[in-house]
């Protein structure tokens, strides 16, 4: 499991929320896999309690399965969830774009175009790419809700993209698309120039670049899948 710094102000509960989750998307843990709350609070140096309210918030986004008395598994993929997260952000994202579009003294407008710079940065090193992209992506895509003052829409919609990230991390391990960063160049502009429609275009053409065939990854990764 890949640890991080704790943040400041971050509570235990949070701190194992986010490192359970990211190791969850990278596959680390592995679907099916049963999990020890006390391996993972003696990992991550808490006690039990945080880590399991961390695995009960999870299992409530159908993301791990607790069984009383026998320990925690990471859920196998559900590709009918798969589709439903995908289905969800689509809806939700491309109101947020909207609402965006011609806010061009935002702060958040240059935290969008330093994301750019790392992902142009990072794009130079393939390894490396591979390595941040989700994670750039993610931040961008996020500083769009903050734009759109709907953080909690987004906190809200995190759970539930734990399905397709799964899958996106599978296909993005094998496959390098670096016509991402140029969707983000694109579609930052197309806000800043105040075009909603062209804005929302961009973002749906974006958002189908992450539409993997989840029938080849089932057949390259057969256990993982429910």
């Amino acid at each position: 499991m890949r640890l991080t710094e704790r943040l400041p102000r971050e509570t235990g509960r949070d701190y194992a929320l986010r490192t359970i989750k990211d190791s969850i998307i990278r596959l680390e843990l592995v679907p099916g896999s049963m999990v020890s709350e006390n391996e993972l609070a003696a990992e991550m140096g808490l006690s039990r309690t945080p880590v399991r309210e961390a695995l009960i918030e999870l299992s409530k986004a159908k993301i791990v399965e607790i069984y009383p008395q026998r320990g925690s598994s990471i859920s196998l993929i559900d590709a009918d969830l798969v589709e439903e997260a995908r289905f969800m952000r689509q809806v939700l994202e491309c109101a947020v774009v909207e609402l965006c579009c011609g806010k061009t003294d935002a702060p958040e407008l240059h935290k969008l175009q330093e994301n750019l710079r790392l992902q142009q940065f990072y794009q130079q090193d393939g390894q490396v790419y591979t390595e941040m992209v989700m994670e750039l992506d993610n931040s961008f895509h996020a500083l769009l809700f903050q734009m759109a003052n709907k953080s909690q829409v987004y906190k809200l919609m995190e759970n539930m993209a734990l399905h397709a990230d799964r899958v996106r991390s599978l296909a993005l391990s094998q496959i390098r698309d670096d016509k991402i960063v140029q969707d983000h160049e694109q579609l930052l502009q197309a806000i800043q120039d105040n075009e909603p429609e062209q804005a929302v275009a961009l973002l749906k053409k974006h958002l189908n670049r992450h539409d993997i065939d989840v029938k080849a990854i089932r057949e390259e990764y057969p256990t993982y899948f429910k």
